[in-house]
């Protein structure tokens, strides 16, 4: 054990003897240890001292009702003391499953065939891995199996997920990624546009990437192109006008199947329920999770096409079985969940409230943009990101040892605010949806707070 560098209870010290941290500086956290929260309201949390913070990233982009949502507990209550376990196997199904089901249909985005539950946005995103190769195999195309991603992606941290994602640090060590997944370019204008190229000239370029990256593998190894609407963990980043659809004619043009990545953008985040309906995307597959159960219990959904499942479908009879599933796909304790969240995101109008309050987020984080700190902002609906940058100018960055995006989440939590630095010192927002303008104020002014703080600590080097 290593001895703490400064007091900390006895829960974190607990915490640090014996507690694996997912994504987390491990030696940074044995000197300092975790921030403990116990108890949740609204969209604040409070730690074991009783501080409360504004939650800025609704946890994990996840917690889009709050939380202290009774009406969610109450569902889980229901359901733990009708039924609280049973499987999706062998011709059974748990009773909430046919009802979510059905819902979940109604949501869909795009007409869509069959909805198969999973546990996380990784696991979802794995079994749309998994059906590329079951579904080319079963119309005779073996060769049909690579799987076009982009860099700076995230889709989870299954070995197949994973090494869909794009970023380094998901790879390093994991002997990752796996064969027959190609990277292409990222869709950020303000980090990747070569000088003087408009955004309409980078989004051609990009296209034409995708194509000759096709032509060069050939196009029949190319089975499935995945993509989210708006890339969260990589950055929060919000492609060029009419990137997407100069993509999707492509995509077409060669018969490779779209995936759409909704883990975080599913169900309200954008101002509308689904990117797909943003960006009027025509997918074949649709992962969505997260917000589904506004994260009160585990769960995540992959929707599939009519013209996959029948493939799928009669494969199966041909093996006998379709051999994938999970203990938990289709749980009913998150089934019941899931439907109470849907029913809240209907009957309070949840959508309508985060389009009446995105522009206040938007607008006051765009407020920021002369900000010597500052090099980007950007965002849409309840999601946005300020890159910070050593030289805003010339779009440099800081040197990512400097920490300076670690060091203002730091401050931002002193000053009672969540937030969490991505890489490059991409500052991300994802509120609950439920936010209130209010709300979104202090956050903006807590945000200011971290940001004076910051530039004095980097003035302390003698810039900017």
């Amino acid at each position: 054990m290593i001895e703490p560098s400064r007091e900390r209870s006895a829960a974190a010290q607990r915490d640090v003897d014996n507690h694996l941290h997912p994504y987390t500086q491990l030696r940074d956290l044995e000197r300092n240890g975790p921030l403990v929260i116990v108890r949740g309201e609204g969209v604040q949390v409070f730690d074991e001292h009783g501080k409360g913070y504004i939650e800025g990233m609704a946890g994990l982009w996840c917690a889009s009702l709050g939380f202290s949502e009774r009406r969610l507990a109450q569902a889980a209550h229901r359901q733990m003391e009708t039924l609280p376990y049973y499987h999706s196997f062998s011709g059974k199904v748990p009773g909430p499953v046919t009802e979510l089901v059905q819902t979940m249909m109604q949501w869909a985005p795009v007409p869509m065939g069959r909805v198969l539950f999973a546990n996380s946005g990784s696991e979802s995103n794995d079994t749309a891995f998994k059906l590329v190769r079951y579904y080319n195999n079963a119309r005779g195309r073996p060769l049909k199996k690579k799987i076009i991603a982009r860099n700076k992606a995230y889709h989870g941290v299954t070995v197949a997920a994973a090494s869909m994602s794009g970023l380094a640090t998901m790879h390093e060590y994991f002997d990752l990624p796996l064969p027959d997944v190609v990277r292409v370019s990222c869709p950020h204008y303000y980090q990747f546009a070569l000088p003087g190229e408009s955004e309409s000239q980078f989004v051609e370029r990009l296209a034409c990437e995708l194509e000759d990256t096709i032509l060069r593998e050939g196009a029949d190894t190319i089975a499935a192109f995945i993509a989210e609407p708006v890339q969260g963990a990589g950055g929060v980043i919000v492609p060029p006008d009419n990137y997407f659809d100069s993509i999707q004619p492509i995509l077409k043009k060669y018969d490779i199947l779209f995936l759409v990545d909704e883990v975080i953008t599913g169900f309200g985040r954008l101002g509308k329920a689904f990117g797909t309906q943003v960006f009027n995307l025509k997918p074949d597959m649709i992962t969505v999770a997260k917000m589904l159960t506004a994260a009160y219990v585990p769960m995540s959904a992959l929707y599939i096409s009519d013209e996959i499942y029948q493939t799928i479908a009669d494969a199966s009879a041909a093996v006998g079985i379709f051999g994938h599933g999970y203990t938990y796909s289709g749980h009913p304790l998150a089934c019941a969940v899931a439907l109470e969240t849907l029913r809240i995101y209907s009957t309070d109008d949840v959508l309508g409230h985060v389009q009446q309050v995105a522009p206040r987020l938007q607008q006051g984080l765009r407020s920021f943009s002369n900000h010597p700190l500052v090099g980007d902002v950007r965002g849409l609906g309840l999601i946005g990101a300020l890159e910070l940058a050593a030289d805003p100018a010339q779009r440099k960055p800081f040197d990512p040892k400097q920490g300076v995006g670690n060091y203002f989440v730091a401050r931002a939590q002193e000053h009672g605010l969540i937030l969490r630095t991505l890489v490059g010192d991409v500052i991300a927002f994802s509120p609950p949806l439920i936010i209130t303008e209010a709300e979104i104020d202090a956050m903006l002014e807590r945000t200011s707070q971290a940001l004076a703080d910051t530039l004095a600590w980097v003035r302390t080097w003698g810039a900017p």
